[in-house]
């Protein structure tokens, strides 16, 4: 392997059939970016549809008083928020139209983003409601809270409001990195609860949602696509999938300290139609491991019967996997990520990855269809005992034509910071190992800190944003 000099890879100009084939990604892109926009628009446009609900019962004629102003505005945040959290569970789904559209990251980003104003809309819509009811009343709070406490489905209201405040709040980033993803994962059960709990009192209160109304069954179709899609596409797809693929746990390979390869066998693993680059939520069926689930990347294209993960010992889960006895049933969901050859939009190819982020690259480059000199590829490593699956990718870029580099070491404590001192100091630098950059796709993985710096950086040399793609796994 070379080490990351200052050396220039050796490229070869383009064909007419790579010209055509960047063609044909570029527009594939722009397809998507469409379909993405698209999307967008049609979840931030279905919380405006939400509010004229409130217009459509003649809301606009309640805005007379004071009190019926602070009242109609309590039912239209409320309308909003709950418009918001479904959006919310319908892209937490994994839907398959969502994903190929935006990718799972861009999704759970998006789901995000949607969290904390759906939580200030439904906490500004139970004190507005109060302070609208008291006034109306004239009551004072404490009289106005206990009377709506007395009201038929209320309770479960106010339930369903404390179990959101948990969900979001442990959304935070802050607070996220405090959990494992399993503890994550049963708080987040609760936001189903708390959305169904919402339901009996939107449908018994006020005349918004009135029986009869068109109203009411736009509601209940908001609830039935929601709900709907998390039944779908979280329990009963994977289960047929998994069911129809019957994964078992093949050999437990140890390919360096605290990381193992497992190798599992199954059924018309093709019929997945996975990519490379793309990743699984996998759960192996033990008495120490079935409780919880890892989303993990293929390190190889899956055959027809044969598939391969890559696991590094990051904690208590991962590393009771190293420990999985032969013939151990797995189930999974996915795959998902747009991590994958599909995103490309570029003629050429770069791929920086460090540690076990290499997992998803080695798959990517194997499952890439590449001229000779169209990739470029460096490997990160902080000591030779982390260059994990190197001899596979080395194998692979000399059968594909694409040069490769290393950098191992101490992380440089001067620019470029993600990449190992030595090389640092003798003035490597991005644009030395990857001299066809802005005609590149850029594919980053990594630690979640390292891949951040990269990231950074590349996006500092003026490349489009949407030639960058980094895999976070994100829950």
């Amino acid at each position: 392997m070379a080490s990351a000099t200052a050396k220039r890879a050796a490229t070869l100009p383009t064909t007419v059939s790579a010209a055509r084939s960047a063609a044909s990604r570029r527009s594939s892109y722009r397809r998507r970016a469409i379909r993405s926009d698209l999307l967008v628009i049609g979840f931030w446009a279905s919380g405006a549809l939400a509010a004229a609900l409130y217009l459509l019962t003649g809301g606009a004629k309640l805005f007379s008083t004071p009190a019926a102003i602070v009242t109609s505005l309590g039912i239209v945040t409320g309308l909003i928020g709950t418009d918001f959290i479904l959006a919310m569970l319908v892209l937490a789904a994994r839907v398959p139209a969502i994903d190929s559209a935006i990718g799972h990251d861009r999704a759970m980003a998006l789901h995000r983003a949607l969290g904390k104003p759906a939580l200030y809309l439904i906490l500004a819509h139970a004190v507005l409601l109060l302070l609208g009811y008291a006034a109306t009343a004239h009551v004072d709070l404490v009289a106005q809270t206990v009377s709506l406490w007395n009201t038929p489905d209320m309770p479960i209201a106010f339930l369903g409001t404390g179990l959101l405040i948990a969900v979001v709040v442990t959304s935070l980033v802050a607070v996220r990195r405090k959990f494992s993803y399993e503890a994550w994962h049963i708080v987040h059960l609760l936001s189903y609860a708390a959305v169904l709990f919402a339901l009996p009192h939107q449908l018994s209160v006020g005349g918004v949602l009135a029986q009869g109304t068109a109203q009411r069954v736009y509601w209940i179709a908001l609830y039935v696509l929601a709900l709907g899609s998390i039944i779908t596409f979280r329990f009963v797809e994977p289960v047929v999938s998994t069911l129809r693929h019957r994964l078992r746990v093949d050999l437990v390979e140890k390919i360096a300290p605290g990381v193992v390869s497992i190798h599992l066998r199954g059924n018309s693993l093709r019929a997945l139609e996975s990519s490379g680059g793309q990743f699984f939520v996998w759960r192996f069926w033990t008495p120490r491991t079935w409780w919880h689930a890892h989303p993990i990347s293929l390190s190889a294209v899956p055959t027809d019967s044969a598939a391969r993960i890559t696991v590094r010992d990051l904690g208590t889960g991962s590393k009771q996997l190293g420990r999985v006895p032969r013939g151990t049933f797995v189930s999974f969901e996915g795959p998902y990520g747009l991590f994958t050859d599909a995103a490309r939009t570029a003629p050429k190819l770069a791929i920086i990855a460090a540690g076990i982020g290499i997992t998803p690259v080695r798959a990517l480059l194997e499952h890439s269809t590449l001229g000779p000199g169209e990739a470029t590829i460096l490997l990160r490593a902080s000591t030779e005992d982390e260059t994990y699956l190197w001899d596979e990718m080395q194998e692979l870029a000399t059968s594909k034509g694409a040069k490769l580099y290393t950098t191992i070491g101490p992380r440089s404590r001067r620019a470029p910071q993600w990449m190992a001192s030595a090389d640092a100091s003798r003035g490597v630098t991005l644009r030395s190992i990857f001299p066809w950059l802005n005609d590149s796709d850029v594919f980053i993985c990594g630690p979640q800190a390292w891949t951040d710096l990269v990231e950074a950086e590349v996006l500092r040399s003026g490349i489009n944003a949407h030639q960058v793609h980094t895999e976070r796994f994100d829950w």
